[in-house]
Formats: C-alpha cells, sequence, structure tokens
C-alpha cells in the first residue's frame, strides 16, 4: 500500500499563520508530514511526500504527481492525506477550535469517506473534537481539488486551528505533534491493515 502524504501551502503563501506569527502552516506540515512518512515506512508502508519542497507547489501540480502514482501502481494501491491547519475568519485570536477531515464534494469515493470518518475517531479519542458540528458521516465535504480531483481515496485534514491560541500551544508541543501524527497513524492502519489483501476503497 502506497500512502502520499501532501503538506498544505508553502513558504510563499501569504498569510497561513498565526496571529503571533509563532505557527507557519507550511513549516508545520512538512514536519508533521515527515514524521508520519517515518512512523508509517516504520511499520512497512511504501510513505512517499508528494511536496517535499518548501516552495508553493501549484495544486495542479500536487494532483498530477498523485495521479501519476495512482496511474502506475493502481488507484485501489494509493491512498492520500493532504495535511493543513486551520484558520477562523477575522482578525486576530478567535474561538473556534477542532479536528476535522475533508473528503470531495463531488462524489468522494466510499474509500474516501471511510478513511475519512477513521481518521475522525482517531481525533475524538484523543479530545481533539473541539466546538465542531460533527456531520452523521464524521466527515466533511468541499470542494478541494486535492481530495476532487485525485484518482485514490483522498482526505484532507485540518488539524486545529492556527488562529485559537491554546491550540497553536498545543501543535507547537513536542506532545501535540506526536499526537497528530499518531492518530493519522492509526486510522490508515485500520483503514489499510498490511496484513489485508482486499480493502475497501
Amino acid at each position: 500500500m502506497i500512502i502520499l502524504i501532501d503538506n498544505g501551502h508553502g513558504s510563499q503563501t501569504p498569510g497561513k499563520q498565526s496571529p503571533d506569527g509563532r505557527l507557519r502552516e507550511y513549516q508545520w506540515t512538512r514536519i508533521a508530514a515527515r514524521r508520519l512518512a517515518e512512523r508509517l515506512e516504520a511499520l512497512g508502508y511504501d510513505a512517499r511526500l508528494v511536496t517535499p519542497e518548501d516552495g508553493d507547489i501549484m495544486l495542479s501540480t500536487r494532483v498530477r504527481r498523485v495521479n501519476e502514482v495512482c496511474r502506475e501502481h493502481g488507484r485501489d494501491n494509493v491512498a492520500l492525506i493532504s495535511l493543513h491547519v486551520n484558520a477562523a475568519v477575522g482578525d486576530g485570536w478567535q474561538r473556534s477550535s477542532g479536528w476535522s477531515g475533508w473528503v470531495s464534494s463531488k462524489g468522494a469515493s466510499a474509500g474516501s469517506r471511510r478513511l475519512a470518518a477513521l481518521l475522525y475517531c482517531e481525533a475524538e479519542a484523543r479530545g481533539l473534537k473541539g466546538d465542531r458540528c460533527v456531520p452523521s458521516s464524521l466527515c466533511w465535504e468541499g470542494n478541494f481539488a486535492i481530495v476532487r480531483d485525485t484518482l485514490c481515496p483522498a482526505v484532507l485534514t485540518e488539524n486545529l486551528f492556527m488562529t485559537n491560541k491554546e491550540e497553536v500551544d498545543y501543535l507547537l508541543s513536542d506532545e501535540g505533534l506526536a499526537t497528530i501524527v499518531d492518530l493519522h497513524v492509526e486510522a490508515i492502519v485500520k483503514a489499510y491493515p498490511l496484513c489485508v489483501c482486499q480493502q475497501l476503497r
């Protein structure tokens, strides 16, 4: 099973940071993506970074990279996680909190929905629900190119809020980073156990 890991945005993307500048989304997601890949590789997965560069990579390029792997190895043998940090509308610190996982609103596959639901359950088990109003499907739907235009099961995760001071403190802690990585690992292992040949895609 090939697990592709995409990290949100790049160093040239303006505004993707906490109000105090301590957390920059592109930096945090790249650290988390590398940790996630290392954990998965240690378990025996083929884990690959879609966007190892620090600079901005166009969405069309990200999608093309994912789909090239799908075409080479078969879409049933590939899954994608795109790591992000959420932000509330408005200036300064906001109260919005919690974790969410997004699939395409344009006909997301059963595999995408199953992976997103497993991810949410792992986040909730770790106390990361926050103030989110959670859909009955345990996944949110959005028109994001990285989950809409890729061929394999794909989930975009919003790992808490960079506009919530308490959550920024948590994300920047060793415990917070480890918890976020761990919830992704556990959900992927449940969705794609290495000892099982046939999985719902």
